[in-house]
């Protein structure tokens, strides 16, 4: 409706000009020249009156913009005035602040509500540009650092120059530990990194975590498990002990008193020995696992070089081929990249290779179709894995938090430290080992670097 008035207004006053044009150019052809001057000056009346027209028009739009530039929503049209192109003019203009005012409002109060959000998370959150600027903090930040104020990087510098130093070489999508001391108290922080993108802008999201009582409370679970597990390997060990060792004593104390030499019968001295050879073994086994615990203790500190994890992996296969059960089994290795090579312990990481396929095929042994694979890789976080998968029995969901604890096991005659060094290996190697299970399905351990 605008346009078509506005338009409208327009044609009207072009045709009256282009009219004027033609009698004037008529009246000068025939000499009529005091018409030709009247129709000229009315001419140039008419020219001015569009410019103004124009400019008027044009010029409340200017300022309208000019005030949407400056954020004031203030600004209010008359909707009485005329012509009617103008008032129409007017609506459409107020509307539109009306709008884009109502606009603004939602916007700021959705930006408080997340931001009241940011303010009672019990994680620290830094956003920070690539000159070290930090655009946000929320309270919890602050709170870790023991900083009131925090714009930028450097400020870090009076609170511990390492972590300045982490924050300032921190990578997008990295993952840090950090042990760091304030006035009031020791914290580990978990310190993690991601890219974002902002008015074009790449931007650094920090997200600091206190895991102070996360790691209490995992110790205290790791400790009650180990503890649950050292306790029944020892009574189991122990018990035959003490019962053997009282039937011995039986065997020449009665309740009158230690038996006489002539009383003691070949059938006794025959019982005491088996029952010294039970309690030999017995002692023999609590000794091995003492030593295995040792073991576990006493992981020494990697030799590490570059490796070639194809041949590494062509070197597994061909120590598993000695096992039980090994030409039943489809044994495959997949390399996903090319000239794959890590940076660790080759002894080491062929123990825990050969540990974890050991067990694999062990879960195999009643499978008709049992496939072992060995893949290699790079995750989306540019980590390096080995991956051991197979399709056997698995682990079930009430088990699977426990596998990692020291001497815990489900088969008859396992140690249960295999999967514990292994882990323990990968941790002093700065990696982690994952394991995904669905029984009968699929069961896969990562070594990630």
């Amino acid at each position: 409706m605008i346009s078509k008035n506005y338009y409208f207004q327009l044609i009207i006053r072009v045709c009256v000009i282009t009219v004027i044009a033609f009698a004037l150019a008529y009246t000068s052809l025939n000499n009529r020249i005091y018409i030709a001057v009247v129709l000229f000056v009315f001419l140039i009346f008419q020219v001015i009156f569009l410019i103004k027209y124009i400019n008027q028009t044009n010029l409340k739009i200017a300022y309208f913009f000019e005030s949407l530039k400056n954020e004031d929503f203030t600004l209010r049209f008359s909707e009485d005035a005329n012509p009617t192109s103008l008032k129409q003019l007017h609506q459409s203009l107020n509307e539109v602040n009306n709008l884009i005012r109502d606009t603004q409002i939602k916007n700021r109060s959705q930006e408080n509500y997340y931001q009241e959000i940011l303010k009672q998370v019990k994680i620290g959150i830094l956003t920070i540009n690539n000159k070290g600027h930090i655009l946000f903090s929320n309270p919890t930040a602050k709170r870790l650092f023991n900083c009131t104020q925090l714009n930028h990087l450097r400020q870090l510098e009076k609170v511990d120059q390492e972590l300045f130093k982490l924050l300032s070489n921190l990578k997008p999508f990295e993952r840090k530990l950090f042990q760091f001391e304030n006035e009031r108290e020791t914290i580990q922080l978990l310190i993690k990194s991601t890219e974002v993108t902002l008015n074009e802008d790449a931007l650094m999201l920090v997200t600091i975590q206190d895991i102070n009582n996360e790691l209490d409370e995992k110790e205290t679970d790791s400790w009650m498990k180990l503890i649950r597990v050292l306790t029944h390997e020892i009574m189991n060990t122990i018990a035959p002990i003490s019962s053997i060792s009282e039937s011995i004593l039986s065997y020449y104390k009665k309740e009158k008193g230690i038996l006489a030499t002539s009383e003691i019968d070949e059938n006794h001295i025959k019982n005491t020995i088996k029952g010294l050879e039970v309690i030999k073994n017995q002692g023999n086994d609590l000794m091995s696992f003492v030593q295995s615990y040792r073991s576990v203790l006493n992981v020494p500190i990697p030799d590490k070089k570059i490796i070639d994890v194809q041949e590494l992996l062509e070197k597994v296969k061909i120590l598993s081929s000695q096992e039980d059960g090994f030409q039943t089994i489809s044994f495959e290795i997949k390399n996903t990249s090319e000239n794959f090579e890590i940076f660790a312990d080759e002894k080491q990481i062929t123990q825990v290779l050969l540990n974890l396929t050991k067990n694999a095929m062990q879960s195999l042994h009643k499978s008709d179709a049992g496939i072992i694979e060995m893949i290699t890789g790079i995750t989306s976080n540019n980590e390096k894995y080995i991956m051991i998968k197979d399709n056997g029995s698995g682990i079930s969901q009430d088990l699977i938090n426990q596998i990692f604890v020291p001497f815990f096991t489900t088969k008859i005659n396992g140690s249960g430290i295999g999967l514990s060094l292994s882990k323990q290996i990968m941790q002093i190697h700065g990696g982690r080992l994952k394991v995904h299970s669905v029984p009968f399905v699929e069961t896969s351990f990562s070594l990630v670097f």
